[in-house]
């Protein structure tokens, strides 16, 4: 009996030997996977970071299934990537405006010393060495109707000024001691004194020429950087702006569709993927830009175009990732499935090493009971006593 239970003790403990084996190997395997997840995502987002800004511009428009890593990086990457893009949009723009700028200079320059009358200012006053008002019509100018008349003083003959200046939406109307600029998007008009203008840059008087030398000096260069700084600024400032609301918009609609498609993701996420989908968009936009500088044209529903292009490509990208949950659903369950199977069978093989132990405990024990039987029939026999021979 104590031998029976020594083994029975025996085959308990290696039971529990084998059950502990198989769930620290389990665990083993579980921890390398969620290790190896770890490193690949790891690989993954330093790949990722590492990789300059043109080469998020080429996949932000040729592989929509790097969204989501892209996306992963966080909202300062989106940030900072959607500042990159309006940067380079709002440098092309300032090219551009600065190109026409110098176009319009030389224009200016030209017209000034073979067209213009004679001029001069001094102490606040502008005098022009013509008989009458000078009017160049708005076909011909870049600011709107220009009116010039540097002889009259009469509030009545101003006020006609204004009003014909007024019927073209922009103007601009030089007197004596003032210019008046009229702008379509500002009700009525805005009055500069030379005066209190040239005085604060040290300027009390000039003649044509003058103008003429300092528009061909190179002290124009400083204008023109002048120039380019208010306008990358306010231009950058705005395109940002419009950039965030149509990224916010896309985002809107992107997260409705996550709903649709039943994925759940963030809205950070959805927002930072709808950044990125504006790409091609904004390069659109540089081409329109860079176009209308050589060949001014109007293209009518470009702003339509512009989102359309971008809620095309954040549609794709989260119904790619949808594709891709769902492929990795079916691989989890095709691997569940195995896990299923492989621990059937090892529980029927050790369910039939069990079986196999019993019998042969079975076998021992019916063949220790023989021996014992037999041993106490010997010794029967022996103990019997002898017959008489009488």
């Amino acid at each position: 009996m104590k031998e029976e239970n020594k083994k029975e003790e025996l085959e308990n403990i290696e039971d529990n030997e084998k059950e502990q084996k198989t769930e620290n190997l389990e665990e083993e395997e579980a921890r390398q996977e969620d290790d190896e997840k770890t490193e690949k995502a790891n690989e993954q987002n330093e790949k990722i970071k590492k990789e300059g800004f043109f080469k998020k511009v080429w996949y932000s428009i040729t592989k929509i299934e790097k969204y989501p890593e892209m996306a992963a990086q966080g909202l300062g990457k989106a940030f900072s990537y959607i500042c990159k893009v309006v940067a380079v949009l709002a440098i092309v723009l300032c090219l551009g405006t600065m190109y026409q700028a110098y176009q319009i200079m030389q224009e200016g320059v030209e017209y000034l010393q073979n067209e213009f009358p004679e001029f001069s200012y001094k102490d606040g006053t502008l005098t022009i060495d013509a008989e009458s008002p000078i009017t160049i019509s708005a076909e011909d100018s870049y600011v709107g109707e220009v009116i010039i008349d540097t002889k009259t003083e009469d509030e009545k003959t101003i006020n006609q000024y204004v009003a014909q200046v007024e019927d073209y939406g922009d103007g601009i109307i030089i007197l004596k001691d003032q210019v008046k600029v009229k702008n379509a998007a500002v009700t009525g008009t805005i009055s500069y004194e030379y005066k209190q203008i040239l005085d604060q840059m040290g300027i009390t008087e000039f003649q044509k020429q003058d103008v003429i030398n300092y528009m061909n000096s190179s002290q124009m260069i400083n204008l023109y950087i002048s120039i380019f700084i208010t306008i990358f600024v306010y231009s950058f400032t705005m395109y940002l702006l419009t950039t965030l609301s149509n990224a916010i918009f896309l985002a809107v609609f992107g997260y409705l569709t996550t709903w649709i498609a039943r994925i759940r993701m963030r809205f950070v996420a959805v927002f930072n993927m709808a950044v990125y989908s504006l790409t091609l968009s904004t390069i659109l936009n540089i081409m329109y830009i860079t176009i209308n500088i050589f060949v001014p044209f109007t293209m009518e529903y470009f702003q339509v175009m512009y989102v359309t292009v971008a809620a095309i490509y954040l549609i794709a990208a989260i119904f790619l990732l949808k594709s891709e949950y769902i492929k990795r659903q079916m691989e989890l369950m095709k691997l569940a499935e195995a896990q299923e199977i492989v621990r059937k069978e090892i529980e029927e093989k050790e369910q039939e090493e069990k079986e196999k132990r019993e019998r042969e405990e079975e076998k021992k024990k019916r063949k220790e009971k023989d021996r014992k039987e037999e041993k106490n029939n010997k010794g029967k026999q022996n103990g019997e006593p002898q017959g008489s021979g009488a």
